[in-house]
């Protein structure tokens, strides 16, 4: 059984963060551990799943906790992915943002991605009526 929770970057082990973010494929931010490890702190929520004691799913959000909420991270590792558990962590990362209006997201141009968060309600913000913009730099 998997167990979903919120947790604190404290209560993660740098070499599990690192295992998971590198199954999935985010060397970005492997490459760059203490980077990773203070951007966790510096969350304003964090949910992790546990399969016995092995992390296999985390989420995370950064938001005011009125107005705004930003989900920067989903992972799922991926012997547990089409199980049901991405949909857990981000019911457990929103349920601390129920009177939030702007929930954002952004994330790579994947059919298998865009299928998931508009399971969730998400749309795509050129497909929101009233139609947005949505602007974004990396550096």
């Amino acid at each position: 059984m998997v167990r979903v929770s919120v947790c604190t970057a404290e209560d993660l082990e740098r070499a599990e963060v690192l295992d998971l973010y590198g199954a999935v494929g985010w060397t970005a931010y492997t490459e760059a551990p203490e980077v990773l490890m203070r951007a966790l702190s510096g969350s304003h929520r964090l949910v992790a799943a546990r399969r016995e004691d092995r992390l296999v799913g985390l989420a995370r959000s950064i938001s005011d906790g009125a107005t705004v909420v930003h989900v920067q991270d989903v992972l799922v590792h991926p012997d547990q992915q089409r199980s049901g558990l991405g949909r857990r962590l981000m019911d457990e990362l929103f349920a601390e943002y129920e009177g939030v209006r702007q929930r954002v997201l952004l994330t790579d141009d994947e059919d298998g991605q865009r299928a998931f968060y508009e399971a969730l309600g998400l749309v795509e913000a050129h497909e929101h009526r009233p139609s947005l913009r949505s602007f974004v730099r990396f550096d």
